[in-house]
């Protein structure tokens, strides 16, 4: 049977006993995706690069950014191939949730998959049209919430930060909101996504923040001690959070300024649903604002300037997503990137200190 990898190998060899404990497996899934990209990051972009997978550039973009066309896009195939490949070896896949979880991050994969192959072929910065993916988005986050219901022990309880006495309970209302985190955090990665290195810091950042928060809702004692909750199973996906930080940093390796590969929407949109979909588990959906800070504000400066210009005709930043603001202010590209990472790891440590302001 498909569990029958590493995690059982604990009750059968001694020597394997340590194969038990989340934590073990969560740092080793890190080190497995880590591993993966070094390995397979050269082979991927030698065989982008021969099929000719490259960026397509939009002529109302930064003038500077005219210089990258061609590069290697679709990376994010090697994101997703760290990330499942860990998952499934070290985590017990008896555990629904990491299934629900995969089933989000492969799914939004596919559609940016899907969409990148478009822009490639039509060798156009227009992919998949707005309508057709965002259906998609919401048929895939739709279902996963339909499993989270009929497969899983999920309890629809709301948790709110900073007040331990108040879980209400909000029944089938709870569907609408995983609607929204998780397609509201997959485009608000892909709007990240738009300098080296960019979406990829702060992904890093928020994965080893639920990474936390997976283990301590699944431990019994820690999340009692804390008032935060505890959601019994949610700890293996730690797991996968610890192979979302192995994948980033590999992955980062070959994205970081001048990149040599762009991860594309298959890396940023399964980046982003994986997130979101792990953030409604772990009942820390609405520290997600917190946490995923950079990607909600990259996100809202496009709603501003979309707004702002069809309400009043004028634009409130010189280009959205706002790093492009910042561009054209005539900041240097790594400047921009290395800020907004020192304010995803800030970020990620005031919402770990929400587990005390209770």
């Amino acid at each position: 049977m498909l569990y029958h990898l590493l995690y059982p190998l604990h009750s059968e060899f001694s020597a394997l006993y340590v194969f038990r404990f989340i934590t073990f497996r969560t740092i080793y899934a890190t080190i497995t995706a880590l591993v993966l990209s070094f390995l397979l990051g050269p082979w991927v972009i030698e065989r982008l690069s021969s099929l000719q997978i490259g960026q397509t550039i939009r002529k109302v973009g930064p003038e500077s950014h005219f210089k990258k066309e061609g590069t290697p896009t679709m990376g994010g195939t090697l994101i997703l191939i760290a990330i499942v490949l860990p998952t499934l070896l070290w985590a017990d896949l008896r555990n629904g949730y990491v299934w629900v979880a995969l089933l989000v991050t492969v799914g939004y994969g596919a559609i940016g998959f899907i969409d990148d192959y478009k822009k490639v072929k039509l060798k156009s910065s227009d992919g998949l049209s707005a309508r057709h993916k965002m259906l998609g988005q919401l048929m895939i986050a739709g279902l996963a919430g339909y499993l989270l219901f009929t497969v899983t022990p999920f309890e629809p309880v709301l948790t709110v930060p900073f007040f331990k006495g108040f879980q209400p309970n909000i029944g089938l209302f709870y569907i609408p909101l995983i609607l929204l985190v998780v397609v509201g955090s997959g485009n608000a990665v892909n709007l990240t996504d738009g300098l080296d290195g960019l979406a990829i810091g702060p992904m890093i950042s928020a994965s080893s923040a639920y990474l936390l928060f997976a283990y301590l809702a699944g431990n019994a004692k820690l999340s009692s001690y804390l008032q935060i909750g505890g959601v019994p199973g949610a700890g293996e996906l730690s797991i996968m959070c610890g192979a979302m930080v192995g994948a980033g940093l590999g992955f980062l390796w070959f994205n970081t300024y001048p990149a040599q590969v762009f991860m594309g929407d298959v890396g940023s949109l399964s980046l982003g649903g994986a997130l979101g979909i792990i953030a409604i588990i772990v009942k820390q959906e609405l520290v997600l604002v917190i946490v995923g800070g950079i990607f909600v504000v990259e996100a809202l400066s496009v709603i501003v300037q979309v707004m702002s210009f069809r309400l009043l005709g004028r634009r409130v930043f010189r280009m959205a997503p706002i790093h492009h603001h910042f561009e054209l202010k005539g900041w240097p590209e790594p400047k921009i990137i290395v800020r907004f990472w020192i304010i995803s790891i800030v970020l990620a440590l005031v919402a770990l200190s929400t587990l005390k302001l209770r």
